[in-house]
C-alpha cells in the first residue's frame, strides 16, 4: 500500500464483518410435505453482525469500502490509478417521496381501470367506430389492421350472441355451454380476435398457429376475464352488506367510480374490503379440456366470420375477391430421417392478414401492462401483485403438488421470500426517453442495426434453367434457408413492435413498477411479458430507475466500467484499471455517441449490448460535460454480473480451491475467464487428434477443420450451461449454431460431425477442469433418482424456506372432441418421470441457491437504501451504491454458505424415507469462503 495512489486514501471506518454462524437446525417437517428445511437457525441472513474484532481494509483500486478485508494487502490492492472516494461515508440516501394523496388515487384509479377495463374499453371503441360509419356512410380513417379488426368485430359478436341464446334455449347443450355465455358477446369477440393476432404474430410458424395451442390460449384469456369479473361482482355485493358510506362526502366522480368498481379507488378502501373475501378466487379452475373446447368453438366462429378482400380485385369490371380471413388446415410434421410424421390441426392467416402483421402491434389490445403504482404486498399463494388480476406467487403451470406446498406451508416460513419479492416489486422504473428516440428513428429506417431486425425480407431465390440434379437440390436447399429465415425475421419484427407498443404507452408516465413471482425453484421474474428489464438489450436500453441519485465519484468510475462491461468484446475480462483506461481512450467516442447516435460515427453500434451501452454514452457524456460530474443525477442502473455464476454456486458447495479460483471466489489481478480457460484445454486436445492418423482415429479430420475455429465464443454457453444439466445433444446444438454464425463450414453432414465432435470434447475438458463440480451434480443425480424410483417426486426447502416439488411426471395423452377436430391433450400421470426427476434435480437445485442469493441480497440493500433491481445472476442499483451492493452481496454468499446445505439436504432425505438408501456426501475441499469477501471480481 506503498503507492502514490495510496496516499490519496481517506481514513477508512471500520466496516461490520460477516457474523458468526450459529449451528443449523431443521424444523420438523409435517407428513404432507414430507421435507426438511435447509435454512439455518441462526439471527437473520440480512443482517451482519457488529463483530469488528480485526481492522479491516478496503479497496483501494476503488478507493471506498465496498468490501473488507483483515488480511494482508493484495497485489491487486496497489493500481496505479486509484478512485477517489467522498470524503466521509454516505448515510442510507433518504427514500424517495411519496406522491400525493390526490396523485396517488389518480394512478390508482388508472390502475384499476387497466386491469379490468381493458376488453370493454376496446369493443367500447369498435362499437363507436361503426356508430361513425354508419352516420357518415363512410369507413373511417383507420390503419389497415384496425379496420380489419373493425370489420369483423360486429360478425363476430353477432355469432358469438347467437351461440349464446342457442345454447341457453338448447335442451342437449354442448361441452362449451355454460363456459361460452359467461362474457357479453362484445367483450368476447374482442379477446378471440386481439389473441388469435397476437399468437400468430409472435409464433414461430409462417402465418400459422397450432389449433390446440390457440385454444387454450384463447380459453385462459377468456377464464381470466371471467375471472376478474366474477370478483367484482363479489366485491360489489360485499360493498353493500358491510359497508355505509355517506353519500354527501362522495363527489360526483367518486360515485361513478364507486358503482362501477365498488368503491375500490378509495385509499384503505381496497384492504378493507378484500378482509371481508378472505376467497377471492373461489371459482373452480376450468381445466385444459374446458379451455380448448371452449377455445374451438370461438375460434371456429371467427372463422365463420372474419373475411379479407384484396385491393386489386375491387375494378369494376371484376367481382371482388372476398375470402376467409383465417382458415382450419393440416400439417405434416417432418421426421428427421426425411420419413412422413403426424399430422396436426393449425389455424392459417391469410396472407393479406399476415402482410399486416408488422404494422399490427401498436394497435393490438395489451390489457396487463406493468402497474402505475406498487403492487399489493405478497401474503400468500395468490394473494398479492396485481389489484384485481389472478395473481400467484409462483407459477406453477398446473402442478397441484407444488401449490399445495405453499398453501401448506407456515406463512412466517416464507416471510423472507414475500420480503424479496415485494422489494424487487417497489424498484420504480420509467423509460429512457432518449434512446427510445433513438430506437425509434432506426426501427423506421429499416432496422438492421443495432441488434435490430432487418425489416425487409430475404429474396427468394429464383429456380435454376439447367436441369442439373444438384444445382436444383441447392436451390431448393436455399429456397427453404431463405424461407425459414424470413418466418424467423418476421416473429423478431413483430417481437420488436409489441415491446415498442408497450414503451410508447409508457414514455410518458413518471414511472411504473413491476410485481414479480417466482418459478418453481424460487427464482424471481418479473410478471409482464413483453418489455421488462430480464428482456432483451432493446429493453434494457430503454429502461432506466425512475428514481436518479447523484453519481458521486465512485459512481463515476463505476458508470466508466459498466460502460466497458457494455461494449464487450473482451473489454470486460480486463481489469478495472484496463476497462477505465479504454473508456477514457474512447472518450471522443462517447461524445459523439450521445450527441449524434444515428447519424454521427456510431461507435456505440459495435458493443456487444449496443442499446445499454447508448445510455451509458449519454449518462457519462452529459456528466463529463457538467461543471460538477459527480453531482449528476444518474437513473442508469449500474450491473454486477456474477462469473459464470452456476460453477460459482458449486465450487462454494464443493470447496473446491481450484474451482473457486476458476471462477473468481479469490482475488486476482484481473478477472479470471473460465470459458478461455476451457477453450484453451479443447484447443490442446484438438491438435494432439490432429496429429493421429485418420485411418485408425476419424476425428483426426475433424480436429484440423476445427482447430481454427476455437475460441471463447465457441464454448461459451455450453460452458455456462453445463451446470444447468446440458445434455450432449444440446452441446452439439449449441455448437453448430456457433460454427453457423462463423460461416466457414457450408458442407451440412460435415457440420453436423464437427458440431459432435466438438461438443465431446468440450464436455470432456468441463470434466477435467471441474471434478468437484461433476461429483456433487452426480450425488444430487443419484439421491434425485433413488427418491423417484420410489414414484415420489424430487423435494426440497431452499434457504429461505421456499418448498420445491420438482413436477416432472409422464405424460399420458387422452382426446377430447371439439366442433373444429379432435384434440390430444397431455395430462400429467400418476407416474414421476424418473430419468427427467434425476436429471432435473442438479440444476434445479443450484437454481434455486443462485435465487436465494439474490432475495438475500435484494433485502439487505433494501434495509441500506439502496435501490435493486435482479436478473438472476446479474445485480443492478445505482452507480454511487454500487460499492454498498458489492460487500452486501458477498457477505450473503458467504452467510449462504455456511449453512451446511448438502447435510440438510442429505437429512431431509433420510428423514422423508427413512427405509431408503442414499449415497454418502460427496468429498469437499478446503477453500475458505471468506476469501470471496476480498475478491474484487467475484461479481464485476
Amino acid at each position: 500500500m506503498a503507492s502514490s495512489a495510496a496516499s490519496l486514501l481517506p481514513p477508512i471506518p471500520l466496516w461490520r464483518t460477516p457474523h458468526k454462524r450459529g449451528t443449523s437446525r431443521n424444523p420438523s417437517s409435517s407428513s404432507s410435505s414430507r421435507v426438511v428445511a435447509l435454512y439455518s437457525s441462526s439471527s437473520d441472513p440480512s443482517e451482519p453482525s457488529a463483530d469488528t474484532k480485526s481492522p479491516v481494509v478496503a479497496f483501494s483500486h476503488l478507493h471506498s469500502p465496498f468490501l473488507l478485508k483483515p488480511l494482508p494487502p493484495s497485489p491487486w490492492e496497489s493500481l496505479e490509478m486509484a478512485f477517489l472516494k467522498d470524503p466521509s461515508p454516505l448515510p442510507p440516501p433518504p427514500p424517495p417521496p411519496r406522491p400525493s394523496r390526490r396523485r396517488y388515487d389518480s394512478l390508482r384509479r388508472r390502475q384499476v381501470r387497466a386491469e379490468t377495463e381493458a376488453w370493454e374499453r376496446a369493443a367500447a371503441e369498435y362499437k363507436e367506430l361503426e356508430r361513425v360509419m354508419l352516420e357518415k356512410r363512410l369507413a373511417p380513417s383507420l390503419p389497415y389492421v384496425k379496420s380489419l379488426f373493425l370489420g369483423w368485430f360486429e360478425p363476430l359478436r353477432d355469432a358469438i350472441g347467437r351461440e349464446q341464446r342457442y345454447q341457453r334455449a338448447k335442451r342437449q347443450k354442448a361441452s362449451h355451454a355454460y363456459h361460452v355465455g359467461l362474457l357479453p358477446a362484445d367483450k368476447m369477440a374482442v379477446i378471440v380476435m386481439h389473441k388469435m393476432m397476437c399468437l400468430l404474430m409472435v409464433g414461430q410458424e409462417d402465418g400459422c398457429v397450432r389449433l390446440v395451442q390457440a385454444a387454450i390460449y384463447v380459453g385462459e384469456a377468456i377464464e381470466q376475464e371471467v375471472r376478474i369479473q366474477k370478483y367484482l361482482e363479489k366485491t360489489k355485493r360485499s360493498r353493500r352488506r358491510n359497508v355505509q358510506v355517506e353519500e354527501n362526502v362522495l363527489s360526483n366522480e367518486q360515485e361513478i367510480l364507486r358503482k362501477r368498481m365498488m368503491n375500490l379507488l378509495k385509499m384503505k378502501k381496497l384492504i378493507e374490503v378484500q378482509k371481508l373475501l378472505k376467497n377471492e378466487n373461489d371459482m373452480e379452475p376450468w381445466g385444459r379440456d374446458a379451455q380448448a373446447k371452449l377455445g374451438c368453438r370461438l375460434i371456429e366462429l371467427l372463422i365463420e366470420s372474419a373475411f379479407v378482400q384484396s385491393p386489386v380485385d375491387q375494378l369494376a369490371c371484376s367481382l371482388p375477391d372476398i375470402r376467409p380471413a383465417f382458415i382450419h388446415t393440416f400439417k405434416t410434421l417432418p421426421k428427421e430421417d426425411g420419413k412422413t410424421g403426424n399430422k396436426f390441426g393449425v389455424i392459417e392467416c391469410d396472407p393479406l392478414v399476415h402482410k399486416g402483421f408488422n404494422s399490427t402491434a401498436k394497435h393490438m389490445v395489451i390489457p396487463y401492462l406493468p402497474m402505475l403504482i406498487p403492487p399489493k404486498k405478497w401474503k400468500g399463494y395468490d394473494k398479492g401483485g396485481h389489484l384485481f388480476l389472478p395473481s400467484y406467487v409462483m407459477r406453477t403451470h398446473g402442478s397441484k403438488e407444488q401449490q399445495d406446498a405453499i398453501r401448506n406451508v407456515p406463512r412466517k416460513q416464507l416471510t423472507k421470500v414475500y420480503e424479496a419479492l415485494d422489494i424487487l416489486g417497489s424498484t420504480k422504473w420509467r423509460i429512457n426517453r432518449r434512446v427510445l428516440d433513438v430506437v425509434e428513428s432506426m426501427w423506421s429506417r429499416g432496422g438492421n442495426l443495432a441488434g435490430l431486425i432487418d425489416r425487409e425480407d430475404l429474396p427468394i431465390p429464383e429456380r435454376p434453367d439447367s436441369d442439373d440434379i444438384n444445382e436444383i437440390k441447392q436451390w431448393r436447399w436455399n429456397t427453404r434457408q431463405a424461407k425459414k429465415a424470413n418466418s424467423e425475421m418476421h416473429a423478431q419484427r413483430c417481437d420488436i413492435e409489441l415491446k415498442l407498443s408497450v414503451a410508447r404507452k409508457l414514455k410518458d408516465d413518471e414511472g411504473f413498477y413491476y410485481p414479480h413471482n417466482l418459478d418453481f425453484r424460487g427464482r424471481a421474474y418479473p410478471m409482464h411479458s413483453h418489455l421488462n428489464h430480464l428482456n432483451s438489450d432493446l429493453c434494457r436500453g430503454i429502461l432506466e430507475f425512475a428514481e436518479g441519485r447523484p453519481l458521486r465519484r465512485s459512481g463515476l468510475s463505476w458508470l466508466k466500467i459498466h460502460l466497458a462491461n457494455l461494449y464487450g468484446g473482451g473489454v470486460g475480462k480486463l481489469s478495472y484499471e484496463g476497462r477505465l483506461k479504454f473508456v477514457e481512450n474512447h472518450l471522443h467516442d462517447v461524445f459523439d455517441s450521445a450527441s449524434n447516435p444515428v447519424d454521427g460515427e456510431r461507435w456505440w453500434i459495435n458493443a456487444e449490448d449496443p442499446f445499454q451501452c447508448l445510455a451509458a454514452c449519454i449518462n457519462l457524456s452529459d456528466a463529463l460535460k457538467s461543471s460538477s460530474p459527480h453531482n449528476i443525477i444518474s437513473h442508469l442502473p449500474i450491473h454486477q454480473d456474477g462469473s459464470c455464476n452456476g460453477l460459482q454456486h458449486y465450487a462454494a458447495l464443493g470447496r473446491d480451491s481450484l474451482e473457486a479460483a476458476a471462477v473468481n471466489l479469490v482475488a486476482g489481478e484481473k478477472p479470471a475467464d473460465v470459458y478461455s480457460g476451457i477453450a484453451a484445454r479443447v484447443l490442446d486436445i484438438m491438435k494432439k487428434d490432429s496429429q493421429k492418423d485418420p485411418d485408425t482415429h476419424p476425428t483426426a479430420l475433424l480436429a484440423k477443420v476445427l482447430i481454427d475455429q476455437v475460441d471463447r465464443k465457441l464454448v461459451k454457453q455450453t460452458v455456462m450451461t453445463s451446470v444447468y444439466g446440458v445434455t450432449y445433444v444440446g452441446a452439439r446444438d449449441q455448437i453448430k449454431r456457433r460454427l453457423i454464425e462463423k460461416g466457414q463450414i457450408t458442407d451440412d453432414r460435415l457440420l453436423f460431425s464437427a458440431s459432435c465432435y466438438a461438443a465431446k470434447v468440450t464436455l470432456n475438458a468441463l470434466g477435467e477442469m471441474f471434478q468437484a463440480a461433476r461429483g456433487i451434480m452426480k450425488w444430487l443425480g443419484d439421491c434425485a433418482k433413488v427418491v423417484a424410483s420410489e414414484n415420489e417426486p424430487v423435494r426440497w426447502n431452499t434457504p429461505l424456506g421456499l418448498p420445491v416439488v420438482q413436477p416432472y411426471r409422464k405424460c399420458e395423452r387422452h382426446l377430447i372432441r371439439t366442433s373444429l377436430q379432435v384434440l390430444a391433450l397431455q395430462r400429467d400421470s400418476d407416474s414421476v418421470a424418473v430419468k427427467q426427476q434425476k436429471t432435473a434435480f442438479p440444476p434445479n437445485f443450484v437454481h434455486s441457491l443462485d435465487g436465494s442469493h439474490m432475495m438475500m441480497t435484494a433485502i439487505s440493500c433494501s434495509k441500506a437504501g439502496l435501490q435493486f433491481a435482479g436478473v438472476h445472476d446479474s445485480f443492478w442499483t445505482h452507480a454511487c451504491d454500487v460499492d454498498r451492493m458489492n460487500q452486501i452481496l458477498r457477505e450473503q454468499f458467504v452467510e449462504l454458505y455456511n449453512i451446511p446445505i448438502l447435510e440438510n439436504l442429505h437429512q431431509s432425505f433420510q428423514t422423508s424415507y427413512p427405509t431408503l438408501t442414499f449415497p454418502p456426501l460427496p468429498e469437499r475441499g478446503d477453500f475458505d469462503l471468506k476469501e470471496v469477501l476480498h475478491s474484487p471480481y467475484f461479481f464485476n
